[in-house]
């Protein structure tokens, strides 16, 4: 087994909009999408987002969307926004060809140095689709646990994707930073 090279982490600015938006569909949608096991293809059709989303996310104040670059090449992104005292990490794409090689997890742990560190929040937090168990287990070996909480699909507003079933909602996760450092 290769060692991977750390990646190059760093803030995206305006001129990656089009890079991001290419990396989140190939690793949500699609047939790329299919030979990573983030997909939600069986879940969701249509975009998972798009130039204008991403842009907001880069514009917004407390809000940062983190790439990671190996050999000049974006491998990862996500977003992290400051919430209050919480972190909120989302729109977490890895490049269907790099995922099983822990990049996830060294991106992952990067978005919680931030709001750790750069933001002194005290947990982090985030939103799954109930119905991708095996990726909230990943985030359970991380430390993440269910919070019973829920929120509503966005049934309607084909940003978010066309659902193929009717009975999807999200779920908050939260990591206390506290309890991971006690």
């Amino acid at each position: 087994m290769t060692t991977q090279p750390s990646p190059i982490f760093r803030a995206a600015t305006l001129a990656d909009v089009d890079a991001i938006v290419a990396l989140v569909e190939s690793a949500y949608r699609g047939e790329s999408g299919l030979r990573g096991w983030t997909t939600e293809s069986h879940l969701l059709d249509g975009q998972r987002t798009d130039a204008a989303d991403v842009r907001a996310l880069i514009e917004r104040p407390g809000s940062r969307v983190l790439l990671a670059e190996s050999a000049g090449r974006l491998k990862a992104s996500c977003h992290v926004e400051r919430q209050g005292d919480a972190g909120y990490f989302g729109m977490f794409a890895v490049d269907p060809a790099e995922q099983g090689s822990g990049l996830g997890k060294q991106v992952l742990a990067e978005a919680e140095r931030i709001a750790r560190e750069e933001w002194h929040c005290r947990g982090m937090r985030m939103t799954v689709i109930v119905q991708r168990e095996e990726l909230i287990a990943w985030y359970g070996r991380r430390g993440y646990r269910r919070t019973g909480e829920y929120q509503p699909f966005p049934y309607g507003d084909e940003r978010f994707g066309i659902p193929r079933r009717d009975d999807l909602r999200f779920e908050v996760l939260l990591k206390d930073f506290d309890e991971v450092a006690a």
